[in-house]
């Protein structure tokens, strides 16, 4: 086994699957620490690198194309610092990051994996159901149907449709571009058989425009992720249903509500975001 722990986070790879888990220091993007620990099967990596600094390095993880719902949503768009396949590592480590990056090649080499894109999703994406209150509104995802409520300062025309409430088996596809601090982003979904909205997302009743707090927009690509999972997938033919909701695994519940815990105690999350979340994750108990 092999394993580094870093401020950033910490890796852990068993030969078979590296475990991914989010440090909890407030450098952590929120977004990572959101999205919590992740499992990646050693079929879903397609390389890893160290890439050494003066004072820092970086530790990579390449995935294959299609194989990861979050990077098939955002489209290479995550900022560096919110990709959790990057880890920042002290130099008096650098030791132990090429370490752990050679016990991964040396393993995919002796699988000799297939290359080219994953004819399926190889990592599962965030949990459902997932929920996240953004600068226009609260949008929700249970794993068969996304909710948006939006909020007193959305556009008019939105307010004035009421929440908009779109099922899995009516969607084509889903458009994210985060907020950078200087030009609005965008969460868009698209509905099947309609041509792509000419909208701007402020006026867009299927979209919100991401325009607020950076660091707290950029959670809706956990939503825009958790939808992809369940879309039919890049290689699959078209006219393929999405894949039916099933039931989250209750452990991973349970993680899901540690995490949250803990973002709450740290207060990244306000008290009514902290509570609105573990509503929507109480609900797949039942």
């Amino acid at each position: 086994m092999a394993e580094i722990i870093q401020r950033d986070g910490t890796w852990v790879f068993d030969g078979t699957t590296v475990r991914i888990t989010p440090g909890l220091h407030r450098s952590v993007a929120l977004l990572r620490q959101t999205y919590g620990e992740i499992d990646v099967p050693l079929t879903a990596v397609a390389g890893v690198a160290y890439e050494p600094e003066r004072k820092r390095g970086r530790l990579r993880l390449t995935l294959r194309e299609a194989a990861d719902p979050l990077l098939q949503a955002t489209g290479g768009r995550l900022p560096d610092t919110a990709d959790p396949y990057r880890l920042t590592v002290d130099a008096d480590r650098s030791g132990v990051a090429e370490y752990v990056a050679e016990e991964i090649r040396q393993a995919l080499l002796l699988e000799q994996l297939p290359p080219g894109p994953a004819e399926s999703y190889l990592v599962p994406g965030p949990a459902v159901p997932v929920s996240v209150r953004s600068s226009d509104g609260l949008v929700s995802f249970d794993g068969s149907r996304v909710r948006i409520d939006w909020s007193e300062t959305s556009d008019r025309v939105k307010r004035s449709t009421g929440p908009r409430v779109i099922a899995l088996d009516d969607l084509d596809e889903v458009e994210w571009v985060p907020n950078s601090g200087y030009e609005d982003g965008v969460l868009r979904f698209v509905p099947k058989g309609s041509p792509h909205s000419k909208l701007p997302p402020e006026k867009d009743s299927y979209a919100l425009d991401l325009w607020g707090n950076a660091r707290k927009d950029l959670l809706t690509a956990l939503v825009a992720a958790a939808v992809t999972a369940r879309l039919p997938h890049p290689s699959a033919p078209r006219g393929t249903p999405p894949l039916l909701p099933h039931r989250t695994d209750h452990d991973v519940l349970l993680r899901r509500l540690r995490e949250l815990g803990e973002l709450h105690r740290q207060n990244v999350l306000t008290d009514e975001e902290f509570a609105t979340t573990k509503r929507a994750v109480l609900r797949d108990f039942r």
